[in-house]
C-alpha cells in the first residue's frame, strides 16, 4: 500500500474547491492520504516531510493559465531541498472555464518543474468548470474523475484525466453571468463594477 501526500497550493485553501476536492479524493482513495495546506511559513517542513510519501497529490486553481504564485514559492524551496527519496507527483488542477484544456499550460509548467528535478510524473486531472461544478446536477462527473484518479494513482496506473461539464458554451456564459452578478450583489458590486477596473478597489 502507498502513502499519499495531498498538498492544496490554492491561496484560500481552507475555504478553496480544492479543498472540496481534496476531500472527495480521500473519500475515494483505498491508500493512507494526508491533507496539508501549502503557507508560506511551511515550505521546508513539506519538503522534509515528503521523504516518508510514496506520492504527493498537489491540489489547486489554474492563475492566469499559470500556478498560483503561492505554489510557485513552493516549488523552488521544494528545487533547493529536495527529499532524497522522491516521491511520484500527481496532479489535479481545476479552472472556472468551461473548457478544461485552459489548464494544459499550467501542467506543462509542472511536467517541466518534474524533469528537471527528477520526479516521475503521475496521474493528471484537469477540471473544467471547476468554480462551478460541485454546485449543480453535474457534481457527479467531477466524483467520478477523482474516485478515478485516486485509484489510478493507488494502482500505478497512471493516465492523463480530464472533466466538464456538458453545457453549450452559450448556456454555461449565461449562467455565469448569472452566478457572477449574484455573487457581486452578495458584497454590493455591481455588474457594471464587474466589467471595469473599479473592482480593483473593492
Amino acid at each position: 500500500m502507498g502513502k499519499i501526500l495531498i498538498l492544496n497550493g490554492s491561496p484560500r485553501a481552507p475555504k478553496s474547491n480544492s479543498k472540496r476536492y481534496a476531500e472527495i479524493f480521500t473519500r475515494h482513495c483505498p491508500d493512507e492520504t494526508v491533507y496539508q495546506n501549502i503557507t508560506k511559513r511551511n515550505h521546508q517542513e513539506l519538503c522534509a516531510a515528503m521523504e516518508g510519501y510514496t506520492d504527493v497529490l498537489f491540489v489547486f486553481p489554474l492563475y492566469a493559465d499559470s500556478l498560483p504564485v503561492g505554489l510557485l514559492n513552493f516549488l523552488k524551496t521544494l528545487e533547493a531541498n529536495p527529499p532524497a527519496s522522491k516521491p511520484v507527483i500527481s496532479i489535479l488542477i481545476n479552472c472556472g472555464f468551461l473548457e478544461y484544456e485552459q489548464n494544459e499550460v499550467a501542467i506543462r509548467i509542472m511536467h517541466f518543474f518534474c524533469r528537471r528535478n527528477g520526479f516521475t510524473i503521475g496521474s493528471v486531472l484537469m477540471l473544467g468548470s471547476g468554480e462551478a461544478i460541485l454546485e449543480t446536477p453535474f457534481k457527479y462527473i467531477a466524483q467520478r474523475n477523482i474516485k478515478r484518479l485516486a485509484h489510478s494513482i493507488t494502482n500505478k496506473d497512471y493516465r492523463i484525466l480530464h472533466a466538464t461539464m456538458p453545457l453549450p458554451k452559450s448556456l454555461f456564459r449565461l449562467a455565469a453571468q448569472s452566478y457572477w452578478t449574484r455573487y457581486g450583489k452578495k458584497f454590493g458590486t455591481t455588474k457594471e463594477q464587474m466589467q471595469t477596473m473599479e473592482i480593483e478597489g473593492k
